[in-house]
């Protein structure tokens, strides 16, 4: 499956929310709550809990038959700050990659963990989550499959294994990422809540979720050494395709600009904490970080210029998907429902505990990933609904934001809907069923602790800074 087809199977799925949206406003009863602004940011609004009532025939509107298609100029109006952040830091990730700076720095780790199975697991795990707490790796992962899995049969383990290594931390680091600008960020906007506040509760939860993962796969890791046989993938053959790349070396221009990056991205914490910096000046910082890694790596203008567009380009999918699903909540707010479908799911978690209530909107997120697999997508379709769910329920807007990033993040493993996915395993040769068997236990095991999760940071979240 290639990116191309993912794209247009996403955009279609979106679209076709899009259209029945619209037709939900010619049945559904249209209503809405009272709203106020939120305490602190008067420039925002929160429904009133308690306030909602049904429209009278004389304020209620028909949409036209043709109002989906003007509506989606005004959803990509709408989301236009996400999808310029999500062009910029394309194309400033792709100007990183062509310094080698990011892959260098990623093979000299494996590298130097490969000499025992422990350490090898263990590193990858912290490294590659790191990568997706931080800035949304994920594709960047994909050309690191074959080398792994190659490091991986040189020491008596197997293909799974690797993609245990690669796959399961990116999982979890986009599940409990703190700074993510593809995920967290972008539903911590719509909740209203500060970009990149409860990070560090989220990096202590990455942490057991990544313990939990270091037994699942060490365990199966010394099955295999001990039994070949018991592989799941003792019957593919590895004797060839699998050879490391060329240039990975270390260079000092590429150390400066790992820091340089580094540094940037501290900057941005730090800015949003004490000066409540903004997407604004999260977009100036990652322009700052590309041109300056640039000309640390002694790139032309014209080279620089191309990989710039060239990476933003390929984000263009992504930020497609961002516009055309907040085209979603357009129609349901133009049509008087959106208010009405808050309403009504409330009422079927009416009487429930507050956790059950963030429960529940674990199990709608992790359905709807399969779906929509982009994370950024899955954001603008269900926040909107969520974050007012939350408040009528009585659960904390940054436990609906975790409950959307455990449900986005975990299945990110698993879903065959997902390129990046399909792709992975297609260069580990790695068989769907067999990575199904292997993953699935494991995927049990974390969506029970992540429901634990959702309790705790309802009841001690706070004293931790997660509800500041």
């Amino acid at each position: 499956m290639t990116k191309r087809n993912w794209s247009i199977d996403s955009l279609v799925l979106i679209f076709s929310f899009i259209v029945f949206a619209q037709l939900l406003s010619y049945v559904v009863p249209h209503g809405q709550f009272e709203r106020a602004p939120v305490p602190d940011q008067p420039d925002r609004m929160a429904v009133v809990d308690g306030t909602y009532a049904v429209l009278s025939a004389e304020d209620s509107v028909t949409l036209p038959a043709w109002h989906f298609l003007m509506a989606v100029s005004e959803g990509l109006s709408s989301a236009q700050g996400i999808i310029f952040l999500i062009f910029l830091v394309g194309g400033v990730i792709a100007v990183l990659r062509q310094t080698g700076a990011i892959d260098a720095a990623l093979h000299r780790a494996v590298e130097k963990l490969g000499h025992s199975p422990w350490l090898l697991i263990g590193g990858c795990l912290l490294l590659f989550s790191v990568g997706s707490f931080t800035i949304g790796m994920g594709e960047e992962y994909v050309p690191l499959v074959p080398i792994i899995v190659t490091m991986c049969l040189a020491m008596r383990m197997d293909a799974i294994v690797a993609m245990g290594m690669v796959w399961i931390p990116y999982g979890v680091g986009w599940a409990c990422a703190g700074i993510n600008p593809f995920g967290v960020l972008i539903a911590q906007n719509i909740a209203n809540v500060p970009l990149t506040s409860g990070w560090q509760l989220r990096f202590v939860m990455m942490i057991v979720f990544l313990a939990i993962a270091f037994h699942h796969i060490y365990r199966y890791a010394m099955r295999v050494q001990a039994d070949p046989s018991k592989s799941l993938v003792a019957n593919v053959d590895y004797s060839t395709g699998f050879e490391s790349p060329a240039d990975i070396h270390m260079t000092p221009r590429r150390v400066a600009i790992l820091a340089i990056f580094i540094l940037g991205l501290v900057a941005f914490v730090y800015g949003v904490s004490e000066y409540h910096w903004y997407i604004g000046e999260l977009n100036a910082i990652f322009l700052g970080i590309g041109l300056v890694a640039a000309l640390i790596a002694g790139m032309s203008p014209g080279d620089t210029s191309r990989t710039f567009l060239e990476g933003a380009a390929a984000m263009t999918p992504a930020a497609l998907l961002v516009g055309f699903a907040r085209t979603i909540e357009v129609v349901m707010t133009d049509g008087q429902i959106i208010d009405t479908v808050v309403f009504s799911i409330a009422g079927l978690l009416e009487g429930l505990p507050a956790e059950a209530s963030a429960i529940g909107m674990l199990v709608v997120q992790t359905v709807c990933n399969f779906f929509i697999p982009s994370g950024s997508g899955q954001a603008f379709v269900t926040m909107p609904i969520m974050s007012p769910l939350a408040t009528l329920t009585d659960v904390p807007q940054q436990t609906a934001v975790l409950a959307y990033q455990f449900g986005d993040g975990f299945t990110n493993m698993i879903v065959p809907t997902s390129a990046l996915v399909m792709g992975a395993l297609a260069l580990g040769k790695v068989p769907y069923a067999a990575w199904f068997r292997f993953v699935g236990p494991l995927l049990l095991k974390f969506f029970a602790v992540a429901a634990i999760f959702l309790v705790l940071s309802m009841h001690v979240g706070s004293a931790f800074g997660f509800h500041s």
